[in-house]
């Protein structure tokens, strides 16, 4: 049997992405390091990489990552599929100018309807320029582009400077410990160095396979929501190893990369909310069954806070606060067994002294299955 034929069952591919997420066991490896290796982290809700990181990195602590964010080492900007991502301060230059395609066209949809007929070259200059100035949030940017353009909507006005400029939200946003409002400046003002000019989409497809993969065309399209990858992936295949999975469907990997065997124990985990696992496929299954989907992915876009069972989504959790005491609260889609029920209180516990060291109480509770 070649290797382009051989087989990869759910569970097998469950096992590589753990592998490559560094979720089968903590490493004691530096914040920026996994950031990097990730290729950036889904960061939506503004602490969830905290909690991403913690449960990847052995005795991490939220000061690791708040510093690289105020010593301006990693950012956060819209990336991949328009969604905000936390990354290195490299992988910002570079990987902008590979996804801005995906951008464009997310603003054309939309919001760019009511743009009809704005120059959009004269927009984002404006808006380049409001947010150089000072760093803006984007009510803020859109109230005053408004002035220039005021037969449009503010918001529209907003959103397509975040689409064509790109924006960084500075500190004290998303900074452990302390708040700020989401004001933006320009990638380039706030790390002193330009876009990287002409980056190869080899690479981050490459990158891509070495945190996600085994994966199909479509997966990486999915993940980074550009098209027309089938050529790129053409052009790597003799650097490739070829497998099919249990639909047929070819998927591409690194040669060298672990793939674990479908049997490996896995530990409960706790994932944050919108983690890319869980948004980086086109067949999501090989992370949470196709039934689960609509019990974790919420109106408006929102992914709850998940936890994993034997390498699967198997509920949800949230941490709650009353009197000083911090609470726990896990929602299992089904009834759990005492030795689940029991992993996921002693990795609760940590998770707690972790999230909320400064509560009065710490408690895990269980919920009935959703």
């Amino acid at each position: 049997m070649t290797n382009k034929d051989e087989t990869l069952g759910r569970r097998a591919l469950n096992r590589a992405l753990l592998e490559r997420q560094m979720l089968l066991e903590r490493r004691p490896v530096p914040a920026a390091d996994v950031i990097e290796h990730l290729v950036g982290m889904q960061s939506q809700a503004p602490m969830s990489a905290y909690y991403a990181l913690w449960s990847r990195i052995e005795g991490f602590h939220p000061d690791e990552l708040a510093k690289l964010l105020t010593e301006r080492q990693a950012v956060r900007i819209v990336l991949m599929r328009g969604t905000i991502h936390l990354v290195t301060a490299d992988d910002c230059l570079k990987l902008r100018p590979l996804v801005q395609p995906c951008l464009d066209r997310a603003m054309r949809g939309g919001f760019g309807r009511g743009l009809a007929g704005v120059d959009l070259a004269e927009l984002e200059a404006a808006g380049r320029a409001l947010v150089e100035e000072v760093p803006r949030t984007p009510a803020e940017v859109g109230a005053v582009l408004r002035e220039r353009w005021p037969d449009r909507s503010p918001a529209d006005l907003s959103n397509a400077v975040r689409m064509l400029v790109p924006l960084v939200q500075v500190p004290p946003r998303a900074v452990w410990g302390r708040s700020g409002r989401a004001l933006h400046t320009t990638a380039e003002s706030w790390l002193g160095r330009p876009l990287v000019e002409s980056p190869a989409a080899g690479e981050m497809v490459l990158r891509h396979l070495g945190a996600f993969g085994p994966a199909t065309v479509k997966d990486t399209q999915v993940w980074s929501g550009l098209t027309g990858l089938r050529s790129v992936f053409e052009d790597l295949r003799p650097r490739l190893r070829t497998f099919r999975d249990e639909h047929g469907r070819e998927l591409f990997d690194l040669p060298e990369a672990p793939r674990p065997a479908p049997d490996t124990p896995v530990p409960v985990r706790f994932l944050s909310e919108f983690d890319n696992m869980l948004l980086s496929y086109d067949d999501r299954t090989r992370i949470i069954a196709e039934e689960d989907r609509a019990k974790l992915f919420g109106v408006n876009g929102v992914i709850s806070a998940s936890i994993l069972i034997d390498g699967f989504v198997a509920g949800t959790w949230r941490i709650t606060r009353d009197r000083g005491a911090a609470t726990l609260v896990v929602q299992p889609f089904v009834r759990l067994p005492s030795k689940d029920r029991e992993a996921l209180t002693e990795e609760g516990g940590r998770l707690l002294t972790f999230a909320a060291g400064d509560a009065t109480g710490h408690d895990v509770r269980f919920e009935p299955p959703v």
